[in-house]
């Protein structure tokens, strides 16, 4: 398995991570023994690298690969986030990234995962009303206690990674990036780059869209998270379907699947990059894991390129309450 480092500590994960969200939450019904298997099967892969949060099921996310995991701890990166508070709306969220609240998260985390230390701990989103030097400040003394070993932000914009970094050094910024989600080329990406901080690219298959797997919305389960984003819907659906359909044609032609294929696009942007792409079964794990040996020339990713420039999804990538949390 390939080892890509994050950051410039000493941070290093396998090429590939397993996002863990989808296990508990938003993507449909639960199977926590499918799951369990599938995070055993990711290990056997050689994937060390899982991601979670604590606002994920409401805490039985970090349970689950808790369980999962027992038996494994020494093989295993584990990812958690802190800060998004959850309300009874589903589409809305508080944001807390006060020093009190972070101790107190970080102990929660640690309890429900089994474990004596977290090795990259994220703040999920900007806390508007705290200052980023208050919360990485914080992040910081749980790493000299030995209760965190790297610290990381998702959905930061560059002057808050900044100034982020300048308090305690920053492994990774966690942000979406995929061939419908490619705004982080603009300035963000580089702001990583220019200061050593690796980048995990979550929902590097537009949550599970660019997989063609999902031709109309009726594929989703009632209770889907996909069915508020406005990508999924009405006009925006029938649009990206086209992009998936351009996605697919290539992907024919290189032998491979959709999800193979965008994949390998995010992977061969840079070594810096790890995409965590989320499943709870094992034949899309499978299918996943198989993306890191597909070889894409440089004529390729012109290609790609061609197929899917920034800006190519319709729609946003949250509803509005969603994307006022994102980039700060």
């Amino acid at each position: 398995m390939e080892k890509r480092e994050l950051g410039q500590n000493g941070l290093e994960v396998s090429a590939m991570g397993l996002g863990c969200m989808g296990m508990s939450e938003f993507y449909g019904s639960r199977n926590d023994g499918e799951s369990v298997s599938t995070i055993h099967r990711a290990v056997e892969l050689g994937l060390n690298f899982f991601d979670t949060a604590d606002m994920y099921g409401r805490g039985k996310n970090e349970e689950l690969l808790g369980k999962a995991i027992k038996g494994y701890r020494d093989k295993v990166i584990i990812a958690t986030k802190f800060g998004i508070v959850r309300t009874d709306d589903v589409r809305q969220h508080k944001i807390n990234g006060s020093p009190e609240y972070i101790r107190s998260a970080c102990e929660a985390s640690l309890r429900r995962l089994g474990v004596e230390t977290i090795d990259l701990y994220y703040q999920h989103r900007v806390d508007q009303d705290t200052p980023i030097e208050e919360t990485v400040g914080a992040m910081a003394d749980l790493v000299k206690e030995g209760k965190v070993k790297y610290i990381g932000l998702s959905e930061a914009g560059p002057k808050t990674i900044r100034r982020a970094h300048a308090v305690h050094p920053i492994a990774a910024l966690q942000t979406e990036y995929s061939l419908w989600s490619r705004d982080v080329e603009e300035e963000i990406l580089a702001t990583c780059r220019e200061l050593s901080i690796g980048f995990v690219s979550y929902s590097p298959l537009g949550r599970g869209f660019l997989s063609g797997e999902i031709t109309k919305l009726d594929d989703l389960e009632k209770d889907d998270w996909r069915r508020y984003s406005p990508r999924f819907q009405g006009e925006n659906f029938e649009r990206n379907l086209g992009l998936v359909s351009r996605v697919q044609e290539m992907a024919a032609e290189k032998n491979c699947t959709p999800a193979q294929l965008a994949l390998a696009w995010v992977l061969a942007q840079g070594k810096d990059i790890v995409p965590i792409p989320g499943t709870k079964r094992i034949i899309y794990l499978e299918e996943n894991v198989a993306a890191l040996g597909l070889e894409l020339t440089n004529e390729d990713l012109k290609r790609i390129d061609e197929i899917s420039p920034r800006g190519v999804a319709a729609g946003s990538r949250y509803p509005e309450p969603g994307m006022k949390l994102v980039n700060l």
